[in-house]
């Protein structure tokens, strides 16, 4: 917008709102006038303020474009590595862990409600589990969901607590467990592989469309797979890492 001023003064007040960064304090009344896109005067009064004016390049716009995509692709994929962490823990080795009943789901007044919420789970020996529930009527719900949870454990309910024994782990039962947990980590690598290609899809777009440049869209395209192989490698020592427990006998 092209500003021409009425007062000498009033010049710093039109700098201020043509765009140019900066804040400018207005002692005295001033008038002001304006041409809009058509040539039509825009007049107008300031008086007794500051006008503070920032003007944001594109350039700076669309790198944080960019990086608001590489952000949220690695917020997203640090979620996955968790969902393989937790999934991990209900794995079961030959020692008793209360955490291998947290994907245990209790059908509870009609909702799905995770066990840990409806009794305590606690490790009274290395070969026990003890469930106490703080509502005795679902005993027997507790139990039953325990059974067709999977994790291939069987309940002993006495009508107070429930008791699960922990065996030993044969080695075909090891063999077992170890391709369950690679598939865990699979899981959670394609979740991290597909973040990345959503990710890679926009800072593309974004190029295509003349947004960026190619070396602005190459540095995101490099930032995308410096972040994948830093989760994916997390998935990889996470899974490593339970495999060792797993056979650890």
């Amino acid at each position: 917008m092209r500003v021409h001023a009425v007062w000498t003064t009033a010049l710093v007040a039109s700098t201020a709102l043509c765009g140019c960064a900066g804040a400018f304090t207005i002692s005295s009344p001033m008038t002001f006038v304006a041409r809009g896109p058509t040539g039509t005067p825009i007049t107008r009064a300031i008086s007794g303020r500051t006008v503070t004016s920032r003007r944001q390049t594109s350039s700076s716009r669309l790198s944080m474009s960019i990086k608001d995509i590489t952000g949220n692709a690695e917020e997203k994929m640090g979620k996955s590595v968790d969902s393989v962490k937790q999934n991990l823990q209900s794995v079961r080795t030959g020692r008793a862990n209360a955490s291998i009943l947290d994907r245990v789901q209790v059908e509870y007044y009609g909702a799905p409600t995770p066990l840990n919420q409806l009794a305590t789970v606690s490790v009274p020996s290395s070969q026990q589990l003890q469930i106490d529930p703080y509502d005795k009527s679902v005993t027997g719900d507790i139990e039953k969901a325990i059974i067709e949870s999977g994790i291939g454990l069987t309940p002993n309910n006495d009508g107070d607590v429930i008791r699960i024994n922990i065996p030993s782990l044969t080695e075909d039962r090891r063999k077992e467990l170890l391709k369950m947990c690679r598939e865990i980590g699979e899981e959670g690598k394609v979740a991290i592989r597909n973040v990345r290609r959503d990710g890679v899809d926009k800072i593309k777009k974004m190029e295509k469309a003349g947004d960026v440049g190619k070396d602005e869209m190459a540095d995101g395209l490099d930032e995308m797979q410096k972040i994948t192989d830093k989760y994916a490698k997390e998935v990889d020592d996470t899974v490593g890492s339970k495999e060792k427990e797993v056979m650890t006998v």
